[in-house]
């Protein structure tokens, strides 16, 4: 007789890894910021990390198909190009400007072989959100033309209220649906990040709709720490904060998402350490609390 019923079948614990590997781990550029292009290709691809997302100051003064060639050559799914967006500005010069520089994004996205530009779609200290949001709205549609002939689609991160100053008018996923929706297109479609949108209640309702839509083109992963020390450059890893990410990945699961878990800890204490290490802890956060 079994002493111990639940030794022969139990349901994992949580802090189980619910992954074998780190074929579906994606890194941003940004989160291992010390390290180049090239030395974060070397070791993601040493550390069996299977995709990366490049921010645009990684590719300063190189070539960018041939950074692409390198990442595929390390075996890297190149996942997304970070970032666009900002396109809300009281001049109209300004807004020209901006639109002009998300079509050099878009460029680069194809240059590079990335599916998508993630879009911090940007607002104005003083401007109403609402003005904000219809600059935001105009300058997605008037790069879509572009965007379409390029085959590279564009993201609309729904970013954390407390940049609604002047970092994104777009502070909930609902908006985020809500725009997707009204432009109508399939190059058009949202970046899901647990940092920015862990906090709102119709969440679960949110994503099932994105995906219902086909909209849900990213998922990005971290913690939100308590007391955090800096609202921009103190994200947590994966375990550190108050984040439920494993139930919020349920949720994208369950709307269709088949993409990659992407990282992105913007953290002026861990980009002090030394990388290597980070990366360890990363790998750990992801398969013990993702």
């Amino acid at each position: 007789m079994n002493e111990n019923p639940q030794a022969e079948s139990r349901e994992p614990s949580f802090t189980e890894s619910p992954f074998r590997d780190f074929s579906k781990l994606c890194v941003h550029t940004i989160t291992t910021k010390p390290w180049s292009v090239e030395e974060a290709a070397e070791q993601f691809a040493r550390n069996g990390i299977g995709g990366i997302t490049v921010w645009r100051d990684a590719l300063a003064n190189r070539s960018i198909q041939q950074t692409g060639q390198l990442l595929r050559d390390h075996n890297l799914t190149i996942v997304s190009l970070c970032r666009g967006g900002f396109f809300p500005h009281t001049e109209a010069s300004s807004r020209q400007a901006a639109i002009d520089d998300n079509r050099r994004a878009i460029d680069e996205a194809a240059e590079l072989g990335a599916p998508h530009v993630v879009l911090v779609c940007g607002a104005v200290p003083g401007q109403p959100l609402t003005e904000s949001r219809q600059q935001i709205r105009d300058g997605i549609a008037a790069l879509l033309p572009h965007a379409e002939a390029c085959g590279v689609k564009l993201a609309i991160e729904p970013l954390h209220p407390m940049y609604a100053d002047n970092r994104s008018a777009i502070n909930t996923l609902g908006q985020a649906n809500d725009m997707a929706e009204e432009l109508n297109s399939p190059y058009v479609g949202v970046a899901v990040d647990v940092y920015h949108l862990w906090w709102d209640p119709t969440l679960e309702q949110e994503i099932a709709r994105c995906g219902q839509n086909g909209h849900l083109f990213a998922f990005h992963i971290c913690d939100w720490k308590t007391p955090t020390l800096d609202l921009l450059n103190d994200r947590g890893l994966m375990g550190e904060g108050c984040i439920n990410i494993r139930q919020i990945r349920s949720w994208v699961e369950a709307a269709g998402f088949k993409g990659f878990n992407e990282v992105e800890i913007f953290s002026n204490r861990y980009w002090a350490e030394d990388q290597t290490e980070f990366l360890e802890k990363i790998k750990h956060g992801y398969r013990y609390h993702s």
